[in-house]
């Protein structure tokens, strides 16, 4: 199951539709990703499963060799080069850390050694780095820096990333636990910090770290921080999360790796309590109402052990292709075990956009959507069909659209990111109309579904 923070996804996400497209909900280019069920009218003999990715065995950049010695980390792909570049936290003190970076041709084997940048001023911990691309009308701050020193985020400004210059005058939004991650959000000309901060709630005893959320304008100026996910009665023990990181905008959901801390249990039963981690999903369709998942995205590696078996804690998501390439920190023993040594990265990959799966066997099961203008040409689907997918179009009263039945859907199988659905008729004739998409799964499991764009022609709905 997973949690709303607040109730209501379904009017959240028609509200963002309708601001998105000016006037009222539109089916138009996605992706639609059906992590939550803001989109779904009905279902019938269907489970959502969330599909966690497939990691690789070892890290990729190690705490012995490449000095890594805590989770935060950033990579960026250049879109001009296709190279790819790693920032992460190497240590001057176990309070202190420098900004390191290395290079990668394919995500995963580094060009070593690894180089040192100079501090834009002191850095506690935090890699959180943006790159407002080559266009960008300031080209000296192109790139842009997050960290925690001094009570609070920092921020800081580089033409290429490697040479920093601070921005503003030390902090610019006070916090008092030393982890933050900004990110731009393109969708509503802004700039967020997700801040942890140690706090006292209704459903908990004592202070625990919860996540926070900022806006700005310019990384200068910010609104004041609000909570926007905490334990509840539902969760166990002393719950409490290492804020949240990773953002990735997909379609009309922003989607965070958010990290759970359980530092009241043991990597192994009868070990030592030094703490475990892993991560949890949490989006939002509205940039301020988060949801979080309860089953773990990337659970700790169960075997024990391996280098990740303590804490697994997301990062970073970078799609690269048809893939999401997935950062994350993996901690041997515990929470606060060997931080030189234990603390190292790794890569876990996936399909893009298969978060979650909403799976069907036999007899078939059924999902509709909810009803919206249609302004597209044509519908692919992000599936895995060991059995078969058919799909009808309906109006808003739930009838068929002629030519849109099941009957008329050519039956889709095989596994695909971007599978093409066909009828006897072709998808464009109900641009203008309001439709709902219904999905017949058996043996299937079906993630997200787009839509290819079309110029909206008039109709009137039957």
């Amino acid at each position: 199951m997973y949690t709303r923070h607040p109730e209501g996804a379904i009017a959240v996400a028609m509200a963002l539709a309708a601001s998105v497209a000016g006037a009222e909900p539109v089916y138009g280019p996605g992706p639609y990703v059906l992590l939550d069920d803001a989109l779904i009218a009905r279902q019938e003999r269907v489970t959502r499963r969330v599909t966690p990715p497939e990691r690789l065995s070892e890290p990729v950049v190690t705490g012995p060799e490449d000095q890594c010695f805590q989770p935060y980390i950033t990579v960026i792909r250049d879109a001009s080069t296709g190279r790819f570049r790693i920032w992460y936290g190497v240590p001057e003190n176990a309070g202190q850390s420098h900004l390191a970076t290395m290079e990668s041709e394919d995500g995963i084997h580094w060009i070593r050694p690894h180089q040192v940048l100079a501090d834009p001023a002191p850095i506690q911990f935090g890699v959180s780095i943006l790159d407002e691309g080559p266009g960008y009308a300031h080209p000296a701050t192109r790139y842009k820096f997050g960290w925690w020193h001094g009570g609070g985020l920092q921020v800081a400004g580089s033409p290429d990333g490697l040479h920093w210059t601070r921005l503003g005058d030390g902090v610019v939004l006070p916090h008092n636990h030393d982890i933050n991650c900004i990110y731009r959000d393109a969708v509503r000309d802004r700039y967020i910090a997700l801040v942890s901060t140690y706090t006292e709630g209704a459903s908990w005893t004592g202070s625990r770290r919860i996540p926070m959320q900022s806006s700005s304008p310019d990384l200068l100026h910010w609104s004041e921080p609000r909570v926007i996910i905490a334990p509840d009665e539902r969760d166990e023990g002393e719950t409490q999360y290492y804020c949240m990181d990773g953002l990735l905008q997909r379609g009309e959901l922003l989607i965070g790796l958010l990290r759970v801390l359980r530092d009241d249990l043991p990597a192994d039963e009868g070990g030592p309590v030094a703490g475990i981690g892993y991560t949890v999903l949490a989006w939002t369709r509205d940039g301020e109402s988060w949801e979080r998942d309860r089953e773990a995205f990337m659970p700790r590696n169960p075997q024990p052990g391996s280098w990740d078996h303590a804490m697994t804690w997301g990062g970073c998501q970078l799609p690269v292709g048809d893939e999401v390439y997935i950062y994350y920190g993996g901690y041997a023993q515990g929470h606060k075990v060997n931080r030189f040594t234990e603390r190292q990265i790794g890569l876990a990959r996936m399909k893009r956009d298969r978060y979650v799966a909403r799976s069907a066997t036999s007899p078939r099961g059924t999902l509709a959507t909810v009803p919206r203008r249609l302004n597209a040409a044509a519908m692919t689907l992000n599936a895995s069909i060991t059995g078969e997918v058919r799909v009808r179009v309906l109006g808003p009263d739930g009838h068929v659209w002629p030519g849109f039945g099941f009957d008329e859907c050519r039956p889709l199988t095989g596994d695909g990111v971007a599978l093409p659905v066909s009828w006897t008729r072709p998808l464009a004739e109900l641009a203008g109309r309001t439709v709902a998409f219904e999905f017949a799964l058996r043996h299937a499991r079906l993630y997200a579904f787009d839509l290819v764009g079309a110029e909206t022609r008039g109709g009137a709905d039957r």
